[in-house]
């Protein structure tokens, strides 16, 4: 008997069986999954994230792996306004690291927490008791069959959540997706960030350096072009390329590494996360597609405040129903405003004149640029800089 048996081992399952076998709890955690293992995903961690895994004593395995991401450059089809030195607190802005590399740090530190890790392990049933989920039923990797029970029963295995299928867990908020397709190249000089957004060619281009001094770069464009991007992958991603002339010059002189990973199964949901015996976390509860790159950092962010709501009820401070109401909560709470940007900028809606005003102000002025990437990325409160007193003296000095 377990105290919570979590499914699924990637970069919400394995920090949540992580954290709750740090307290203590008997906890197995289990994925079908061998790995290390690859998934088709983005891996861009920035915002809340690395700040969550430098707490977690994790983050110098992540930067040990893979660059740290500490300049930006934005094109909005104004210009390109670079940003440097973002650093705070002695932590970059943003790291990239491979799924591979971060889904084994996670996995690891769950087994070195204390959590009974079993991957090659696939759930194909759960049991459900009098409207209560009380454990599950698996096969091994060798095929046999495994029933493990517990007090409760996560979910952390993504936006197709076979556990949210069991229970049916309400879905809120629905909204469709854009479409997105990757690959990475070798040999490209860059930034070690870069985003362009065409709203009125209706494409985003967001790249980054990566693990092995690779370049990945993300094509996102609307759903209503599937078909076309699917017939013929290559030459869509290349005319999308082709938008930002000098950077397309850029890539075409490095080399592509890898084939094209792509995915149109990318909608905006948020899910009821808990019920009698069963909760969600990760894109499992909530899921967004990824135009602003959230999936991550708000998955990190989630699984903190999971933990505590779990530790809460199970160990008898409070109702654990009223634990996870008060987690669902907060997590909606969290997450509205940016889910409602990434909804409205996924859309491709015009940017507004002030956005363009700001930038402007601040295209001489590095320190300023600096600080207004910050602000924008939570690097620093927003309000230190985006407050009236400051904007009027940004916009003095451009007159």
């Amino acid at each position: 008997m377990h105290d919570v048996i979590v499914v699924g081992a990637r970069c919400a399952g394995s920090p949540l069986a992580m954290l709750l076998a740090r307290e203590g709890m008997r906890v197995l955690l289990v994925d079908r999954a061998s790995f290390p293992a690859d998934i088709p995903h983005g891996h861009f961690i920035h915002r809340h994230g690395p700040r969550r895994l430098r707490e977690w004593g994790l983050l110098g395995k992540v930067a040990a792996r893979t660059p740290a991401i500490t300049d930006m450059l934005v094109d909005a089809g104004d210009f390109p306004l670079v940003a440097r030195n973002l650093v705070e607190d002695d932590m970059a802005w943003g790291y990239g690291p491979r799924r591979t590399t971060l889904d084994q740090i996670l996995i690891d530190a769950a087994a070195e927490s204390g959590a009974d890790v079993r991957p090659a392990f696939n759930v194909f049933e759960y049991i459900i008791e009098n409207g209560t989920v009380a454990g599950i039923h698996a096969r091994t990797q060798a095929g046999l069959p495994v029933i493990e029970r517990g007090s409760l029963i996560v979910g952390a295995d993504g936006r197709n959540s076979g556990l949210a299928r069991a229970v049916g867990a309400p879905v809120y908020n629905h909204v469709p997706a854009i479409l997105c397709y990757f690959s990475y190249w070798s040999d490209v000089a860059s930034e070690t960030f870069e985003l362009y957004v065409r709203t009125l060619q209706r494409r985003i281009i967001f790249s980054f350096k990566t693990e092995d001094e690779l370049f990945a770069i993300f094509v996102g464009a609307p759903m209503d072009e599937f078909e076309r991007f699917r017939r013929d992958v290559e030459g869509e991603f290349n005319r999308s390329l082709n938008l930002i002339p000098g950077f397309a010059e850029r890539v075409r002189a490095g080399r592509r590494a890898e084939r094209f990973y792509g995915c149109s199964d990318l909608p905006n949901f948020y899910r009821k996360p808990f019920g009698s015996g069963w909760a969600l976390i990760g894109d499992a509860g909530l899921h967004k597609d990824p135009y602003l790159a959230l999936g991550i950092c708000d998955g990190l962010r989630d699984v903190e405040w999971l933990a505590e709501a779990i530790r809460e009820g199970l160990g008898g401070a409070r109702p654990l129903s009223d634990a996870l109401a008060d987690f669902e909560t907060r997590r909606n709470e969290a997450s509205a405003t940016d889910y409602q940007e990434n909804i409205t900028a996924a859309k491709f809606a015009p940017l507004p004149p002030e956005f363009f005003a700001l930038r402007a102000a601040v295209r001489d002025k590095p320190d300023e640029a600096t600080r207004l990437m910050k602000a924008r990325n939570r690097m620093i409160d927003p309000s230190d800089f985006f407050n009236p007193q400051n904007l009027q003296r940004l916009f003095a000095m451009t007159r």
